[in-house]
């Protein structure tokens, strides 16, 4: 059920990345055609994500942004617990401690590992959310494998 789980979310992940490229027209709302774009309407990379993680926008615009970036992280973080449970058999990326920060603080420390990473503006803006997140709340090493011992 797991597996079919995560293909379905897989599926799921790589349409909504596409739907962007496939209609992406003026945007009707409030202001009609001509109003201006939304800070959220084109996030695909580390820079854009981390702009609406830390907008610069005032108003309405920087409201939609921090829900973007909020929703963003706690889907991320929710999928990275289904692929990674607790006690499960593989080694989860990151490992957040117990009180962790909140989601805005989550937001803007990634905002701000962004502005200090550039060299990963332009990767997808999950790579660079899991980057920020393994450096940000790494695993404690791994135990060693139990050897048999030879009994006495």
């Amino acid at each position: 059920m797991r597996l079919v789980a995560t293909a379905a979310l897989l599926g799921l992940a790589a349409s909504l990345a596409a739907a962007p490229a496939l209609a992406q027209g003026p945007r009707q709302g409030p202001g009609g055609p001509d109003r201006e774009p939304s800070v959220t309407d084109h996030v695909q990379t580390v820079s854009d994500l981390a702009e609406v993680c830390d907008p610069q926008v005032r108003g309405m615009r920087r409201f939609e942004a921090i829900a973007y970036c909020q929703g963003f992280l706690t889907g991320a973080g929710q999928y990275h617990a289904l692929l990674y449970p607790a006690g499960g058999p593989a080694r989860p990326l990151f490992c957040v401690p117990g009180a962790g920060p909140s989601i805005a603080e989550t937001g803007l420390g990634f905002a701000a590992w962004a502005r200090a990473n550039p060299r990963y503006a332009n990767e997808p803006a999950l790579d660079g959310f899991l980057r920020y997140a393994q450096a940000q709340f790494p695993c404690p090493p791994a135990a060693p494998p139990m050897r048999n011992r030879p009994s006495r």
